[in-house]
C-alpha cells in the first residue's frame, strides 16, 4: 500500500514545538489549501480545505525558526488518522499529515516582512527515513553521504554527441 500526500498551502497559525523526554523535536501547526472552480450555475467558487501538520526532529525546529502564519510552504508527508475520546464520551476523529519534507515558498522578502530571518525561498528539509526494502533484498544500499555531496553525486553526467539530438 502506498500513502503519500502532497499540500501547498498557507499556514494558519504559528508552529507549536515541544520537545520529547529524548529531546526530539514535535512541531504542530495547520495549513490552508485552497480549490477555485466555476459551480453549475457559472459562479466562481472558493473551497478552502484546512489540515493540521506535524513536523519530526530537525525539520519541526527549522520551520519553527523561519515559517510563521501565513507562510507559503509545500509539504510532503503521510495521512495519518486521530482518533480520541472527548471529555463528553463521544467518539471523534480527524485526518492530519505527518510531514517527511518541506519546501518553504514564496521570496524570501515575504518571511523578512514579519522582522524574522529567512532561508532562502525554495528550501527543502526533509526528514530522515529509515531504509526500508519492503522485503526485496538490496545489493545497492545507499551508504550515508553528506548531504552535499548526496546532491552533487545526483547530478547525472551526461555524455552525449550533440548531433545525437532530436531537435
Amino acid at each position: 500500500m502506498y500513502n503519500k500526500i502532497i499540500l501547498a498551502g498557507n499556514l494558519t497559525r504559528d508552529i507549536e514545538v515541544r520537545y520529547t523526554q529524548s529531546g526530539a523535536a514535535i512541531g504542530n501547526t495547520a495549513i490552508a489549501t485552497t480549490r477555485k472552480f466555476k459551480s453549475q450555475t457559472g459562479e466562481q467558487k472558493e473551497e478552502v480545505l484546512f489540515v493540521d501538520i506535524t513536523f519530526f526532529g530537525r525539520t519541526a525546529e527549522i520551520a519553527n525558526q523561519y515559517l510563521r502564519k501565513g507562510s507559503k510552504i509545500l509539504v510532503d508527508g503521510r495521512l495519518k488518522l486521530d482518533q480520541w475520546t472527548a471529555q463528553d464520551g463521544s467518539k471523534r476523529s480527524k485526518h492530519s499529515v505527518t510531514v517527511e519534507s518541506m519546501t518553504m515558498l514564496g521570496s524570501k522578502g515575504d518571511n523578512e516582512g514579519g522582522g524574522y530571518n529567512a532561508a532562502p525561498s525554495g528550501d527543502t528539509y526533509a526528514q530522515p527515513a529509515p531504509q526500508e526494502n519492503y522485503g526485496v533484498p538490496s545489493q545497492n544500499a545507499p551508504k550515508a553521504v553528506p548531504q552535499q555531496q548526496e546532491q552533487a553525486s545526483n547530478i547525472p553526467e551526461i555524455d552525449i554527441n550533440e548531433d545525437e539530438i532530436p531537435f
